[in-house]
């Protein structure tokens, strides 16, 4: 079958596409811009590539079109497949019917972390010899890649809640179908399609009631969000985790490279890593909860998490250049910012940290969180702020009153220029977007290499 996928780029889209080539599929794509490194891994698998969206790449047509959900009605390759009757999905009902139905499925859904416990969840089914199949919106440094089809009943996806496509406005997860599910945490984010928190909410119940109730529901029991979500209706077992939670967390250190795990009060393991942060511990709590559901012993699965590398763009560390280590981080949400800053706190104690914030998301440019974004930066020493052109209200006016000395700039050289001067020997800068951030991480390395 050939199948043509509209928005192949990013890393759900140029995943699946990889999953589909596995499957022995003839799989070609385009997207608006063809970039590495998807590209690059999307050519090595054979798959072919066309940059736009001329309808042309439609003829002779496919036998099924897959759209990214990024693409809208005006779209010229999606209004020729609507005007020409070809066969077209989504990349969430694809995979749920292709590859995820009669399999193991874990899934990962909430607002932080999915990435990550995804990617141990994933490492620590590996470990165990499962070799499970895998789609993480992220690169796993432990495998390499961010897709692998497997060829054993087990499926770990990171389930998001992001709308599915144009024509199915259902958050993505209700398509997989898991049997074991991990709810990390619920905030409000995604203001682009949410009203509110309840409308996510309801999107998590809906996706509550597709686990059967032979699996299990694994979720922070401190997490009140999650608690009302869960009440409205759950015919699933259910395991909790964090404070006053079955599956516990007992620090030896307090940067979180060092704790032991206990279930029900008892010592069921020991993880010392290279990951740090509250928000890895937890993390790592969900995973091995959940690897144990699927037969997994906690303590095999701690075992597993000592050698857990991290993914991609979550506290990448990109290198030390005279002195000063410097940081990728994907956080774009305050909460994101303010735990993964509190882990670096409590790893480097004093030395000088400084956070370079670009708010990015869609749900940062409506300014949705801006009263609680000078906050998230309470364990940084300073944070440099970007204002890009497209946000349409003023950092100045929300950041610069808080406790952390800050500064906002509107110019990508003369963000350099301020971060490479506040930094000293020894400090500890740590950049924060959830985009490519206009080439900052190359150019700021390039001048620190040069002062």
């Amino acid at each position: 079958m050939h199948i043509h996928i509209l928005g192949i780029c990013g890393t759900f889209m140029g995943g699946l596409a990889q999953l589909a080539k596995a499957k022995g599929h003839r799989v070609s794509g385009c997207d608006a811009n063809v970039y590495p490194p998807m590209s690059d891994q999307l050519r090595q698998a054979g798959i072919d590539l066309i940059e736009g969206y001329d309808p042309a790449q439609l003829e002779p047509s496919p036998d099924m079109v897959v759209i990214g959900n990024a693409l809208s009605r005006g779209n010229p390759c999606v209004e020729y497949v609507l005007n020409k009757g070809l066969r077209y999905t989504s990349g969430p009902q694809w995979l749920g019917e292709q590859c995820l139905s009669e399999r193991w499925v874990l899934a990962v859904a909430g607002t932080h972390g999915k990435t990550t416990t995804a990617s141990m969840l994933a490492w620590v089914l590996e470990h165990a010899n499962l070799a499970p199949g895998f789609l993480i919106g992220g690169v796993p440094k432990n495998f390499g890649v961010s897709a692998r089809f497997g060829d054993t009943p087990f499926f770990v996806i990171e389930a998001d809640e992001y709308d599915t496509a144009f024509f199915d406005k259902r958050s993505k997860f209700v398509h997989y179908h898991p049997r074991t599910l991990v709810l990390n945490n619920l905030e409000f984010d995604h203001a682009d399609i949410f009203p509110d928190l309840s409308a996510i909410q309801t999107q998590f119940h809906h996706l509550v009631r597709t686990v059967p109730g032979e699996g299990m529901i694994v979720y922070p029991g401190d997490d009140g969000n999650l608690a009302t979500t869960l009440a409205r209706g759950c015919w699933t077992p259910t395991q909790t985790t964090g404070p006053q939670g079955q599956w516990q967390a007992v620090l030896e250190e307090a940067d979180g490279s060092h704790f032991k795990i206990t279930l029900n009060d008892k010592t069921v393991g020991d993880i010392r890593w290279r990951q740090t942060g509250l928000h890895n511990v937890a993390n790592a709590l969900s995973a091995v909860a959940a690897a144990r559901h699927a037969g997994v012993a906690a303590d095999q699965a701690c075992a597993a998490l000592w050698g857990f590398e991290g993914v991609a763009r979550r506290m990448d560390c990109l290198g030390e250049i005279n002195g000063v280590h410097v940081y990728d981080d994907f956080a774009h949400h305050p909460t994101a910012i303010a735990s993964t800053l509190d882990g670096l706190r409590k790893r480097v104690g004093p030395a000088k940290i400084i956070a370079v914030i670009e708010p990015r998301s869609n749900t940062m440019k409506l300014g949705i969180h801006r009263q609680t974004l000078a906050s998230a930066t309470a364990s940084a020493d300073e944070a440099i702020w970007f204002q890009p052109e497209e946000l349409e209200w003023s950092l100045a006016d929300t950041v610069t009153d808080g406790a952390t000395p800050s500064q906002v700039i509107d110019d990508l050289d003369t963000l350099v220029a301020a971060t490479v001067a506040a930094a000293d020997v020894g400090s500890h800068i740590v950049i924060m977007s959830n985009g490519g951030f206009g080439g900052f991480h190359q150019r700021l390395l390039t001048a620190l290499k040069a002062d």
